[in-house]
């Protein structure tokens, strides 16, 4: 019986086997969460479900349980009955994961059910339920269908399983920016693709998209896929501005460009767009609907941005839940357009200059530096103007690359790049060496617009952002002193009013300005303040003419250290006569515009014949002068000179390039430096510099250098060595080389011999332009208009470095075409065209961007930029429609304003015809007129002979003598400056009579004059003296002849004269000329005028 109550040892061990498989087979699962990857994580142990308590459970304890589950990776990892309280035995306690353990068992614990621990203490897991997240199939990786990575397999995210705030928080994961929006995507119909079957219910803030709570949906039913638009790495633009670098704001997503809506569009998020977008910094935020609406879609959002220099990944769009842009809210913005310079190592308008080749930004060298590139540089930057260029050690902190480029600039230059740039040959530098600046910034409040430099112009202030006028009605030396000292340009030379053409328009900051002139700005000034806008034209804008104004250049060489000196001075541009001129005074002028020393002084207008102004004469400097104004010479715009005295200089700095020894696009290539021709060493050449030097001298866009030195050996210096261009040039000058070295190369059979791909006509080397028809010509010859139906309408070309070239019509407009007329002789504009209207020129375009004002004499002295890169081509070759009414100009003064376009196209009005007609009238009438005069005056004469009575004078006979005489004198009084001072010329006069009765008139004539009063003149009298009657008639045609020796003979002492003379202005002068009588043959005129009016 015993035996039978016992199992069987075989019996007993499967039991046990079967205990222990059902107590082995522990189950782990997530409970009370949004899903199967998140929750209260349960064990299931010895068939019963119980919890984990741990009051230090971290992420690799809940790894360990995401990837036992199979649902990715831990997210997050959570205590204290995230997930509510569980129930039953607390299974483990103090689990401690390394994270790479199969199962949570097999981390160490304390045991089996060892504590009890109470259920506030239970732990949760959020695993991601996936391992990946992408978007795909879009524009950019910032765009696209979503999908998540589900152990090896990517799945589809349906449309219905995710809204706005789950795409926000995707966008953010992805490093994207934040969301534009979720489109529906593709249908599925039969497409069998792994679907996501949770649905995401985000709140927004979430860092990853596993963090968002979610819902399980048991289906594979999806009918569209989810495609997310993210702000980060889409495509931005400018979309009809002007330029590339202005215009409405726009962003391409999805394939579709929409206009920004933007409610809080400012100039940091539209300074970052302008730099990313390679156009500078944001200028302005134009107003109103500037750029239009666009017919696109429209991207409702902020584009906001931290900080300066941010990429637009940092300036992500948040978009907002309108579905329409209210009007005004676009975003818009006008940048610089001037890329490739920034300061460093100090504040926005401070620091070290710094510009950029390629990718690669460098410090530029302080030798090679100065105030009219800082300036230019400070406008670039919307900083104001340069304040200061020395100081010191400051902002030179720092290391990279030292470029050696020296910018050459008058100062009104929009771009740093518009100034000459060259680099050939200059010195290298010190890291420590480097060009620093400070700007006023952009807190300045005044500045002069429409003068060739900073320095003069019409005045305007900035109130609350915004430039505004300044009108005055009593505007004074004193006031235009402040504004001077202000904008640090010296003194006021000049104050005056705007004529009416180039008045301002818009709001109005000041009015009546009242200054004491001592004051430091213009707002310390009593003022009366009205910010209303006045129509154009209305009131007087007031301008100033400061000594900072004055500019030196060298016109009609072929570079800017040759040609013809001219001076910029009280508005005007004009020359400088060669009397004693000399290489001293020359070197003032190399010196001055930073061209070296002087090679030759020029003299009788060598490099051509200027116009207008001749501002200096007997200039005599001592070599050490700062500025060629600084030099003994007459005053200003006093001289005894023409134009075809104009003085002219050659530099040694003047650069120029030629191909010798073969043909002009192949030969051995020497350089023109210090007045000498020379070699160019061939050392570490490349086929680029090749090229930049084919494109330099028009001959193709293709070259190599020459192997076989069939252009044989140089005579001269070896000038330079190691040159490297880069493919951003077309000039030699800018390429980067060894500094200067009449022996650079080690043998002549170093020196360089290039051939290039195209061919141009042969042009011999000269230090000036050359002309089509001499080897000196004017600004007329070197510009012309071609296709149209005479010479007075056409397409416009100039004359540049030996070949006709045309004009880009960017900015081309009626201004511009008013110089063009006027500078050909065909009267004022009717129309500037563009866009090839006359048909599509070849060869070079030369200039784009012109900006006339419209009062320039020249086209030449219009801003423009050297077009030397690919921004424009034929199609765009700007014309103009002429008046062709030629129109006789006086000398130009600054005030000179462009003529009004005519209303047609007609070129001899109706106006202009029926004054010929009345003209030709008139005369007829006063030729009837005088003959009845001289036969009524002849019979009397007769009358009076046949009485026997004595004239006591002949009127007639006399007034030709007279008048010969007070003529010759008006033209003295003229050309040394005495129009204004008649008395004394007077005395002089009546002492030529006088001499003339002594000595030709004998014993018998009259002895009885006397010099008159100082005031004679300006009492009205004539000074004609009693003479013999008509009987000797000899003696009156002998007088008259002696009377024209004699003032012939006074013309040798003009220079006595002007000695004496009285400083007298121009202006005068040319009215004294107009007031004087012109008819010396005309017997009849009676001579009998008043001269004090």
């Amino acid at each position: 019986m015993a035996t039978e109550g016992h199992l069987s040892t075989p019996v007993l061990w499967l039991l046990l086997l079967s205990v222990q498989v059902s107590l082995g087979a522990d189950e782990l699962r997530l409970s009370n969460g949004t899903g199967p990857c998140s929750g209260r994580v349960e064990i299931k142990h010895e068939e019963e479900w119980g919890t984990v308590c741990d009051g230090d459970w971290t992420i690799e304890d809940a790894e360990v349980v995401c990837k036992q589950l199979q649902c990715g990776s831990a997210v997050q990892a959570l205590n204290r009955a995230p997930f509510g309280e569980g129930t039953g035995p607390t299974w483990l306690y103090r689990v401690d994961c390394r994270g790479d353990e199969s199962a949570l068992w097999n981390c160490s614990h304390t045991g089996w059910g060892a504590f009890t621990c109470p259920h506030y203490f239970d732990t949760g897991v959020m695993c991601s339920g996936f391992s990946g997240l992408r978007l795909s199939g879009g524009d950019t990786a910032c765009s696209g269908h979503l999908e998540v990575k589900q152990e090896e397999t990517w799945a589809t995210v349906c449309f219905s399983h995710i809204d706005f705030k789950a795409a926000s928080v995707i966008c953010n994961e992805l490093e994207c920016g934040q969301a534009v929006d979720i489109l529906r995507g593709t249908h599925f119909g039969d497409r069998h693709e792994l679907i996501w079957q949770e649905e995401f219910h985000c709140v927004g803030n979430e860092t990853h998209l596993a963090h968002c709570p979610r819902i399980l949906h048991h289906t594979n039913s999806c009918f569209h896929d989810a495609t997310v638009v993210c702000s980060g790495y889409g495509g931005y633009r400018l979309a009809n501005g002007s330029t590339t670098c202005s215009g409405r704001v726009e962003l391409l997503h999805g394939g579709t460009w929409g206009a920004l809506c933007d409610y809080l569009w400012d100039l940091p998020a539209a300074h970052a767009l302008c730099q990313q977008l390679d156009c500078g910094v944001a200028l302005l935020i134009p107003g109103g609907q500037s750029f239009g609406k666009g017919n696109g879609s429209v991207w409702n959002g902020t584009f906001s941005c931290k900080k300066n220099g941010s990429s637009l990944g940092a300036c992500p769009v948040s978009v907002l839940p309108q579905d329409e842009c209210p009007a005004g809210k676009d975003a818009r913005v006008i940048c610089s357009g001037c890329p490739g310079g920034r300061l460093v190592n100090g504040t926005t308008c401070s620091g070290r200059v710094e510009i950029r080749h390629g990718d690669t930004w460098g410090r530029l060298c302080r030798s090679h530096w100065n105030l009219q590139a800082a300036n230019v540089l400070c406008h670039q930057l919307n900083c104001g103007y340069a304040r200061s260029i020395q100081t010191g050690d400051r902002f030179v902190d720092g290391n990279g690359p030292v470029w050696r480029d020296a910018f050459h600039c008058e100062g009104t230059e929009s771009c740093l790049w518009d100034c000459a740039q060259v680099t050939l040959g200059n010195s290298a530098c010190s890291v420590e060496d480097a060009a620093t600046v400070i700007c006023s910034g952009l807190a300045e409040s005044l500045r002069l617009l429409g003068g060739k430099s900073r320095c003069d112009g019409r005045v305007e202030i900035s109130l609350h952002g915004t430039w505004s006028r300044v009108l005055d009605d009593d505007w004074n030396i004193k006031d235009a002193h402040v504004v001077c000292r202000q904008l640090q340009c010296g003194i006021a030379e000049k104050a005056y009013y705007l004529p009416r053409s180039e008045r301002g328009k818009g709001l109005v900051a000041l009015r009546n300005v009242q200054c004491a002139g001592n004051e430091t700005q213009l707002m310390l000034c009593k003022t009366s303040s009205h910010s209303q806008t006045v129509p154009m034209g209305v009131a007087e804008d007031v301008g100033v003419i400061c000594s900072g104004s004055r500019q030196i250049r060298l016109v009609n060489g072929t570079n800017r250290c040759a040609g013809r000196v001219e001076l910029y001075h009280d508005g005007i541009w004009g020359t400088v006569c060669d009397d004693k001129w000399d290489l001293s005074d020359a070197n003032v002028v190399c010196k001055q515009l930073r061209c070296g020393h002087a090679i030759k002084a020029f003299t009788s207008a060598h490099y051509g014949e200027g116009s207008g102004q001749i501002w200096l004469d007997d200039v005599n400097c001592a070599g050490a002068e700062s500025d060629l104004w600084a030099c003994p010479s007459r005053a200003w715009g006093q001289h005894n000179c023409q134009h075809k005295e104009d003085a002219g200089v050659l530099c040694s700095e003047f650069l120029d390039l030629r191909l010798v020894n073969g043909s002009d696009c192949a030969g051995r290539l020497e350089v023109f430096y210090n007045g000498t021709w020379g070699s160019i060493c061939s050392n570490h050449m490349s086929q680029l510099t090749a090229i930049t030097v084919c494109k330099h001298l028009n001959c193709g866009d293709g070259g190599e250098i020459a192997a076989d030195f069939k252009y044989g050996r140089g005579s001269g210096p070896t000038w330079l060595d190691h040159i490297e261009c880069t493919e951003q040039y077309n000039s030699l000058w800018q390429c980067q080389s060894d500094p200067w070295d009449p022996q650079s190369c080690g043998n002549r059979a170093e020196e360089t011999h290039i051939s290039c791909s195209g061919r141009k006509e042969a042009t011999s080397p000269a230090t000036f332009a050359e002309c089509p028809n001499s080897t000196s010509c004017s600004d007329r010859e070197k510009l012309r208009v071609i296709g149209g139906e005479d010479g007075c309408s056409g397409r416009v070309e100039i004359w540049h470095q030996g070949s006709w070239g045309t004009v880009c019509d960017d900015s081309w407009d009626v201004a511009d075409a008013n110089v063009v007329c006027r500078q050909m002789g065909c009267g004022s504009a009717v129309s500037a065209l563009s866009e090839a209207t006359f048909g599509e020129g070849t060869g070079p375009i030369w200039l784009e961007k012109v900006h006339c004002k419209g009062t320039e004499l020249s086209l030449w002295e219009c801003p423009a930029k050297p077009l030397f890169g690919k921004n424009c081509d034929h199609k765009e070759d700007a014309a103009v429609n002429c008046s062709g009414v030629t129109e006789t100009t006086a000398s130009p003064t600054r005030a000179d304003r462009p003529r009004r376009p005519a209303t047609d196209s007609t070129r001899i009005s109706m106006p202009v015809i029926l004054c010929i007609v009345l003209g030709a009238l008139l005369c007829v009438v006063l030729a009837v007129l005088a003959g009845q005069i001289r036969s009524a005056r002849a019979q009397q004469r007769a009358g009076s002979l046949r009485t026997g009575s004595r004239l006591s004078y002949d009127p007639f006979s006399e007034a030709v003598y007279e008048e010969i005489d007070y003529n010759l004198m008006r033209e003295k009084q003229s050309t040394t400056g005495l129009s204004d001072y008649y008395s004394e010329s007077s005395k002089t006069k009546a002492w030529f009579y006088s001499r003339d009765s002594d000595e030709e008139n004998g014993p018998g004539a009259i002895q009885d004059v006397s010099p008159l009063p100082g005031n004679a003149l300006e009492d009205g009298y004539d000074d004609v003296t009693e003479v013999p009657g008509p009987k000797d008639t000899s003696l009156s045609g002998q007088n008259e002849q002696e009377s024209i020796g004699i003032s012939e003979e006074s013309d040798r002492n003009k220079e006595s004269w002007t000695d004496r003379s009285p400083n007298v202005s121009g202006n005068r002068t040319s009215e004294a000329e107009r007031h004087s009588t012109p008819a010396l043959e005309d017997t009849g005129y009676d001579d009998i005028e008043e001269l004090g009016h």
